[in-house]
Protein backbone atom coordinates (compact mmCIF):
# COMPACT_ATOMS: atom_id res chain seq x y z
CA UNK A 1 0.00 0.00 0.00
CA UNK A 2 1.52 3.55 -0.56
CA UNK A 3 1.70 5.71 2.13
CA UNK A 4 1.40 9.34 0.53
CA UNK A 5 -0.58 12.34 1.84
CA UNK A 6 0.98 16.11 1.06
CA UNK A 7 -2.17 18.40 1.53
CA UNK A 8 -1.76 21.98 -0.65
CA UNK A 9 -1.20 24.04 2.80
CA UNK A 10 1.96 21.91 3.41
CA UNK A 11 3.34 23.26 0.31
CA UNK A 12 2.21 27.22 1.79
CA UNK A 13 3.64 26.27 5.53
CA UNK A 14 7.11 24.81 4.19
CA UNK A 15 7.61 28.01 2.42
CA UNK A 16 6.71 30.50 5.68
CA UNK A 17 9.13 27.80 7.95
CA UNK A 18 11.82 28.94 5.27
CA UNK A 19 11.12 32.63 6.15
CA UNK A 20 10.25 32.59 9.55
CA UNK A 21 13.70 30.18 10.77
CA UNK A 22 15.87 33.28 9.63
CA UNK A 23 14.17 34.98 13.28
CA UNK A 24 14.60 32.02 15.23
CA UNK A 25 18.02 31.13 17.37
CA UNK A 26 16.82 27.78 17.57
CA UNK A 27 15.39 24.88 15.92
CA UNK A 28 13.05 22.67 18.43
CA UNK A 29 11.88 19.58 16.48
CA UNK A 30 9.64 17.36 18.01
CA UNK A 31 9.62 13.37 17.15
CA UNK A 32 7.53 10.81 18.21
CA UNK A 33 9.88 8.33 20.38
CA UNK A 34 8.82 5.35 19.13
CA UNK A 35 9.85 6.52 15.48
CA UNK A 36 12.04 8.95 15.68
CA UNK A 37 13.58 8.33 12.36
CA UNK A 38 10.30 8.21 9.93
CA UNK A 39 8.66 11.38 12.16
CA UNK A 40 11.44 13.21 11.62
CA UNK A 41 11.29 15.76 8.83
CA UNK A 42 14.84 16.06 6.68
CA UNK A 43 13.52 19.17 5.41
CA UNK A 44 14.10 20.78 8.78
CA UNK A 45 18.11 19.36 8.66
CA UNK A 46 18.63 21.67 5.43
CA UNK A 47 16.22 24.97 6.50
CA UNK A 48 18.39 24.81 9.92
CA UNK A 49 21.47 23.65 9.34
CA UNK A 50 22.56 27.42 10.84
CA UNK A 51 21.17 27.11 13.85
CA UNK A 52 21.56 25.31 17.21
CA UNK A 53 19.06 22.17 17.27
CA UNK A 54 17.17 20.29 20.28
CA UNK A 55 14.97 17.24 19.51
CA UNK A 56 12.33 16.04 21.33
CA UNK A 57 11.72 12.75 21.68
CA UNK A 58 7.75 13.30 22.73
CA UNK A 59 5.84 10.58 23.42
CA UNK A 60 8.31 8.87 25.39
CA UNK A 61 6.06 7.56 27.69
CA UNK A 62 4.45 5.40 25.13
CA UNK A 63 8.66 4.28 24.40
CA UNK A 64 11.05 1.62 25.44
CA UNK A 65 13.00 3.37 28.08
CA UNK A 66 16.42 1.44 27.28
CA UNK A 67 15.36 2.90 23.42
CA UNK A 68 14.86 6.72 24.86
CA UNK A 69 18.17 6.56 26.64
CA UNK A 70 19.69 5.45 23.31
CA UNK A 71 18.14 7.82 21.05
CA UNK A 72 19.44 10.63 23.54
CA UNK A 73 22.97 9.42 23.33
CA UNK A 74 22.57 9.56 19.38
CA UNK A 75 21.36 12.76 19.08
CA UNK A 76 24.04 13.71 21.76
CA UNK A 77 26.66 12.18 19.31
CA UNK A 78 25.26 14.15 16.44
CA UNK A 79 25.82 17.73 18.12
CA UNK A 80 22.74 17.74 19.21
CA UNK A 81 20.42 18.53 22.32
CA UNK A 82 17.85 15.76 23.54
CA UNK A 83 15.48 15.48 25.77
CA UNK A 84 12.23 12.66 26.60
CA UNK A 85 9.27 14.13 26.66
CA UNK A 86 5.97 12.92 27.94
CA UNK A 87 3.91 16.45 26.95
CA UNK A 88 0.46 15.57 28.09
CA UNK A 89 1.61 14.55 31.34
CA UNK A 90 4.23 17.27 31.42
CA UNK A 91 7.62 14.62 32.05
CA UNK A 92 10.11 16.72 30.91
CA UNK A 93 8.71 20.16 30.42
CA UNK A 94 10.90 21.45 33.12
CA UNK A 95 14.42 19.97 31.83
CA UNK A 96 13.53 22.29 28.37
CA UNK A 97 13.82 25.63 29.58
CA UNK A 98 17.74 24.81 30.54
CA UNK A 99 18.76 22.71 27.52
CA UNK A 100 17.35 26.00 25.74
CA UNK A 101 19.12 27.98 27.62
CA UNK A 102 22.06 25.59 26.97
CA UNK A 103 21.44 25.37 23.38
CA UNK A 104 21.74 28.99 22.89
CA UNK A 105 24.57 29.92 25.15
CA UNK A 106 26.95 31.18 22.94
CA UNK A 107 24.26 33.46 20.89
CA UNK A 108 23.28 35.06 24.59
CA UNK A 109 26.95 35.79 25.33
CA UNK A 110 27.03 37.43 22.11
CA UNK A 111 24.45 39.42 22.69
CA UNK A 112 26.04 40.22 26.20
CA UNK A 113 29.10 41.52 25.10
CA UNK A 114 27.47 43.83 22.54
CA UNK A 115 25.35 45.15 25.08
CA UNK A 116 22.48 43.15 24.52
CA UNK A 117 21.00 42.35 27.58
CA UNK A 118 17.24 39.62 28.70
CA UNK A 119 16.69 39.39 24.92
CA UNK A 120 14.25 36.54 24.90
CA UNK A 121 15.55 32.87 22.82
CA UNK A 122 13.44 33.08 19.98
CA UNK A 123 13.13 29.14 19.25
CA UNK A 124 10.98 27.71 16.21
CA UNK A 125 9.25 24.26 16.99
CA UNK A 126 8.23 22.26 13.77
CA UNK A 127 7.23 18.59 14.23
CA UNK A 128 5.42 16.18 11.50
CA UNK A 129 1.71 16.53 12.50
CA UNK A 130 0.19 14.88 15.00
CA UNK A 131 3.48 14.80 16.96
CA UNK A 132 2.22 17.00 19.65
CA UNK A 133 3.93 20.46 19.09
CA UNK A 134 0.84 22.35 20.17
CA UNK A 135 0.58 20.47 23.70
CA UNK A 136 4.02 20.37 24.06
CA UNK A 137 3.57 24.24 24.03
CA UNK A 138 1.06 24.23 26.12
CA UNK A 139 2.80 22.28 28.91
CA UNK A 140 5.51 24.02 28.69
CA UNK A 141 3.73 27.77 28.93
CA UNK A 142 1.25 26.21 31.47
CA UNK A 143 -1.90 27.75 29.64
CA UNK A 144 -3.94 27.06 26.70
CA UNK A 145 -1.89 29.03 24.42
CA UNK A 146 -2.57 27.19 20.74
CA UNK A 147 -5.10 25.48 19.73
CA UNK A 148 -4.83 21.65 19.56
CA UNK A 149 -6.01 18.66 18.39
CA UNK A 150 -5.69 14.40 17.90
CA UNK A 151 -6.53 14.75 13.96
CA UNK A 152 -3.14 15.64 11.32
CA UNK A 153 -3.53 19.28 10.28
CA UNK A 154 -5.15 21.14 13.86
CA UNK A 155 -2.34 23.76 13.43
CA UNK A 156 -2.41 26.02 10.32
CA UNK A 157 -1.80 29.35 11.47
CA UNK A 158 1.74 31.46 12.51
CA UNK A 159 1.70 32.58 15.66
CA UNK A 160 4.95 33.29 18.08
CA UNK A 161 4.26 33.15 22.12
CA UNK A 162 5.90 34.49 24.61
CA UNK A 163 7.06 32.52 27.40
CA UNK A 164 8.87 34.52 29.95
CA UNK A 165 11.28 37.21 29.55
CA UNK A 166 13.75 34.12 28.59
CA UNK A 167 11.80 32.41 25.43
CA UNK A 168 9.57 33.19 22.81
CA UNK A 169 8.48 29.88 20.55
CA UNK A 170 7.23 30.00 17.35
CA UNK A 171 4.69 27.42 16.85
CA UNK A 172 4.48 25.62 13.24
CA UNK A 173 1.94 23.84 11.51
CA UNK A 174 2.92 19.97 10.95
CA UNK A 175 4.65 19.79 7.92
CA UNK A 176 5.20 16.60 5.67
CA UNK A 177 7.56 16.08 2.56
CA UNK A 178 6.34 15.43 -0.41
CA UNK A 179 7.73 12.08 -1.47
CA UNK A 180 8.62 9.68 1.26
CA UNK A 181 12.23 7.92 1.44
CA UNK A 182 10.73 4.50 1.40
CA UNK A 183 7.28 2.61 1.73
CA UNK A 184 8.19 1.66 5.56
CA UNK A 185 8.68 5.34 6.77
CA UNK A 186 5.22 6.00 5.46
CA UNK A 187 3.60 2.75 7.40
CA UNK A 188 5.53 4.00 10.85
CA UNK A 189 4.05 7.51 10.33
CA UNK A 190 0.51 5.84 9.87
CA UNK A 191 1.15 3.51 12.47
CA UNK A 192 1.38 6.78 14.90
CA UNK A 193 -1.57 8.34 13.55
CA UNK A 194 0.02 11.12 11.62
CA UNK A 195 -2.08 10.43 8.62
CA UNK A 196 -6.22 10.29 8.27
CA UNK A 197 -7.38 6.89 8.70
CA UNK A 198 -9.98 6.82 6.32
CA UNK A 199 -7.43 7.64 3.54
CA UNK A 200 -5.75 4.08 4.59
CA UNK A 201 -6.02 -0.10 4.71
CA UNK A 202 -6.36 -0.24 8.27
CA UNK A 203 -6.69 -4.09 7.97
CA UNK A 204 -2.90 -4.34 6.02
CA UNK A 205 -1.74 -1.61 8.72
CA UNK A 206 -2.58 -3.95 11.21
CA UNK A 207 -0.68 -6.88 9.75
CA UNK A 208 2.61 -4.84 9.05
CA UNK A 209 2.15 -4.09 13.07
CA UNK A 210 1.43 -7.89 14.45
CA UNK A 211 4.86 -8.57 12.00
CA UNK A 212 7.00 -5.60 13.58
CA UNK A 213 5.80 -6.24 17.45
CA UNK A 214 6.71 -10.09 17.16
CA UNK A 215 9.58 -9.49 15.83
CA UNK A 216 10.69 -6.97 18.35
CA UNK A 217 8.49 -7.02 21.24
CA UNK A 218 7.95 -11.46 21.21
CA UNK A 219 5.27 -12.63 23.74
CA UNK A 220 3.14 -9.00 23.90
CA UNK A 221 0.22 -9.95 21.64
CA UNK A 222 -0.16 -13.27 23.04
CA UNK A 223 -0.36 -12.04 26.41
CA UNK A 224 -2.22 -9.11 25.66
CA UNK A 225 -4.55 -10.79 23.11
CA UNK A 226 -4.69 -14.99 24.44
CA UNK A 227 -3.67 -15.41 20.53
CA UNK A 228 -0.58 -17.47 18.95
CA UNK A 229 1.36 -14.96 17.58
CA UNK A 230 3.53 -17.60 15.88
CA UNK A 231 0.98 -18.08 12.98
CA UNK A 232 0.39 -16.00 9.57
CA UNK A 233 -0.12 -12.54 10.49
CA UNK A 234 -3.97 -12.54 8.74
CA UNK A 235 -4.48 -15.81 11.31
CA UNK A 236 -3.19 -14.10 14.30
CA UNK A 237 -5.76 -11.32 13.65
CA UNK A 238 -8.56 -13.40 12.83
CA UNK A 239 -8.08 -14.43 16.05
CA UNK A 240 -7.68 -11.25 17.78
CA UNK A 241 -11.15 -10.85 16.34
CA UNK A 242 -12.79 -14.36 17.76
CA UNK A 243 -10.89 -13.24 21.08
CA UNK A 244 -12.08 -9.55 21.22
CA UNK A 245 -15.81 -10.58 19.67
CA UNK A 246 -15.36 -8.28 16.69
CA UNK A 247 -18.25 -9.15 14.72
CA UNK A 248 -20.27 -7.80 11.63
CA UNK A 249 -23.99 -7.13 12.07
CA UNK A 250 -24.66 -10.45 10.16
CA UNK A 251 -22.17 -12.34 12.84
CA UNK A 252 -19.59 -12.66 10.87
CA UNK A 253 -15.81 -11.85 12.34
CA UNK A 254 -14.77 -8.14 11.38
CA UNK A 255 -11.60 -7.91 10.36
CA UNK A 256 -11.60 -3.94 9.99
CA UNK A 257 -12.76 -3.28 13.45
CA UNK A 258 -10.30 -6.04 14.82
CA UNK A 259 -7.26 -3.76 12.99
CA UNK A 260 -8.53 -0.61 14.72
CA UNK A 261 -8.70 -2.30 18.00
CA UNK A 262 -5.13 -3.24 17.63
CA UNK A 263 -4.00 -0.16 16.33
CA UNK A 264 -5.70 1.95 18.46
CA UNK A 265 -4.25 -0.22 21.71
CA UNK A 266 -0.78 0.39 20.29
CA UNK A 267 -1.09 4.14 19.94
CA UNK A 268 -2.41 4.42 23.24
CA UNK A 269 0.21 2.08 24.77
CA UNK A 270 -2.08 -0.26 26.30
CA UNK A 271 0.07 -3.44 24.55
CA UNK A 272 3.08 -1.80 26.40
CA UNK A 273 6.43 0.55 25.42
CA UNK A 274 7.06 -0.05 21.99
CA UNK A 275 9.92 1.28 19.81
CA UNK A 276 9.21 0.77 15.88
CA UNK A 277 13.06 2.09 15.30
CA UNK A 278 16.36 2.07 17.12
CA UNK A 279 19.42 4.16 16.79
CA UNK A 280 22.46 2.09 15.02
Amino acid sequence: MQYQWYPGHMTKAKRQMQEDIKLADLVIELVDARIPVSSHNPDIDEMGKNKSRLVLLNKADLADEAANRAWCQYYKDQGMFAVKLDARNRSGIKEVQGVIQEACKDKIERNRRRGILNRPVRAMVAGIPNVGKSTFINSFAGKACTKTGNKPGVTKGKQWIRLNKNAELLDTPGILWPKFEDEITGLHLALIGSMKDENLNMDEMAMELIGVITEKYQGLLAERYQLDESLERSVVLEQLAQNRNCLKKGGGLDYTKAASLLIDDFRSGKIGRITIELPG
